[in-house]
């Protein structure tokens, strides 16, 4: 798969869970079965949304084979198979290409807090052991650590990394990832579906999305609307959807996507410690959301 199909929407995949907090693979299956009927362009299991920081190793690998065993040809698989340990994500990241990936997602080392240096070589040694093309994931609210526009060009110099999942809600510092990468055919997703039609207007190809979980077809649609550039249509369709986006970080992602597919009966919403239930004044809110959307 060519770098010029990573376009459009890309659902930042739940993992599902049975009752007894094991993985549910067969609802994942399900999930992707609706992903595939609802016009997303692709998946990325083992994200933030996926809860990838309580799988284990061995659970890791199993979400990105069952992702990449049920997915038609038709999506695109970005496993997420980022960490903190580099020669875990190594590890990780050849599995994916040995499996079938099509890229993978690789978040800023957490905690660690690597310097410069550390940091360029980290990404430089997944890359150099898979050649499976990367998808830089910043995320700074999560790590502690953002990565700047000229060390993104830096690290886009090599042609094994091609773009860059792009959070940190900075609208001025995509503007200059792209204004320093738009020559060099760099990818840049949208983070947030908030931030979908800024980053497009700007250059972006696409959205890493939690609400595709529950929303893929009016997700694809807004998507679809930007980046053909009717906009006007596109911020019809963003504004009908505002309430959901914030209803959806009422608390930390993901439990409230978790529950919101509970209740569309889309998956049973368990989720792992340390992350617990959605707080009850907050599941109301998002139960007016949803109704108001005809969801529920």
């Amino acid at each position: 798969m060519t770098s010029s199909m990573f376009r459009g929407v890309f659902t930042a995949l739940i993992t599902p869970f049975k009752d007894d907090g094991s993985l549910d693979l067969e609802q994942l299956r399900f999930l992707i079965e609706f992903m595939a009927a609802n016009g997303i362009s692709g998946i990325v299991p083992c994200g933030t949304t996926g809860e990838s920081a309580t799988l284990t190793h061995h659970e890791h690998r199993d979400v990105i084979k069952a992702s990449v065993d049920a997915a038609p040809s038709k999506l695109a698989v970005i496993a997420g198979t980022g960490s903190n340990n580099t020669e875990e994500a190594v590890e990780l990241t050849r599995f994916a290409k040995d499996v079938g990936a099509d890229a993978s997602l690789q978040i800023t080392p957490y905690y660690n807090k690597p310097n410069r240096r550390g940091i360029l070589k980290h990404f430089n040694a997944i890359a150099e052991a898979s050649d499976l093309p990367i998808i830089l994931y910043n995320i700074q609210s999560r790590t502690g650590l953002n990565l700047t526009p000229d060390l993104i060009l830096e690290l886009s110099k090599d042609e094994r990394i091609i773009g860059i999942k792009e959070a940190s809600g900075n609208i001025s510092q995509v503007s200059k990832i792209i204004e320093l990468t738009r020559d060099d055919g760099f990818l840049i997703f949208a983070g947030d579906d908030s931030s979908t039609i800024p980053i497009i207007a700007l250059g972006g190809v696409g959205v890493v999305s939690v609400a595709a979980n529950i929303i893929p077809q009016r997700m694809a649609s807004l998507t679809a609307e930007a980046l053909s550039g009717n906009f006007d249509r596109a911020r019809d369709l963003h504004y009908e959807l505002a309430p959901l986006f914030d209803a959806l970080f009422l608390e930390t992602n993901p439990i409230p996507v978790k529950k919101a597919a509970e209740l569309m009966k889309l998956s049973n919403g368990t989720i792992r410690l340390p992350l617990a239930e959605l707080d009850k004044e907050n599941e109301a809110r998002l139960r007016e959301v949803l109704t108001e959307m005809d969801l529920i």
